[in-house]
């Protein structure tokens, strides 16, 4: 698994840390998931996701409950910023067709890491793993999230000593079709 903390130095990478505010990153990883769909392909950096079986209609968000959000995971690693868009092909659950290119580049253009953590509950001086980008196809919608470890000086709950971070799926970006 590659992280910010460990760049490669061939490629000018520097490490990340929570030292440099706001946060910023230079590689991500990525993740692309399909619901409520018919033959949804999700193609960045050139690598597919998604399922292509146009008669089979992928589960809906619904289906796996409040937890959904937290089965989304970027399994594609190591990517710098940024590739092409990614390219979007599905059919809504209705079965209308649709095409979107989505430009995860034009979307993080300054490079931010979103995030939902107080500068002043942030530990300092610590390296940070590359953040998640996920790319959601949900019937005629398509939404973008971002997730980033957040190392913290305390846990959020002080009974369980190792949730010292944040690590929360913040939506970016949105467009119904």
């Amino acid at each position: 698994m590659s992280s910010s903390a460990t760049p490669d130095p061939s490629d000018g990478a520097q490490a990340v840390t929570t030292e440099q505010w706001p946060l910023r990153f230079q590689r991500h990883r990525f993740g692309g998931f399909c619901f409520d769909t018919w033959g949804c392909s999700i193609v960045y950096d050139g690598f597919p996701h998604g399922q292509d079986d146009r008669e089979r209609l992928s589960a809906s968000a619904a289906s796996f409950g409040a937890a959904y959000p937290k089965r989304m995971k970027a399994a594609h690693l190591d990517i710098a910023n940024f590739p092409a868009p990614a390219e979007v092909t599905w059919r809504a659950k209705d079965k209308s067709e649709h095409h979107a290119r989505i430009d995860i580049g034009a979307i993080f253009a300054d490079g931010l890491i979103r995030h939902e953590a107080a500068r002043e509950d942030v530990a300092a001086g610590v390296s940070l793993n590359d953040p998640e980008i996920i790319l959601e196809v949900n019937d005629r919608t398509i939404n973008v999230y971002m997730r980033c470890m957040i190392p913290l000086k305390r846990p959020l709950d002080p009974a369980n000593p190792n949730s010292n971070f944040r690590a929360d799926l913040v939506r970016v970006y949105s467009q119904t079709y």
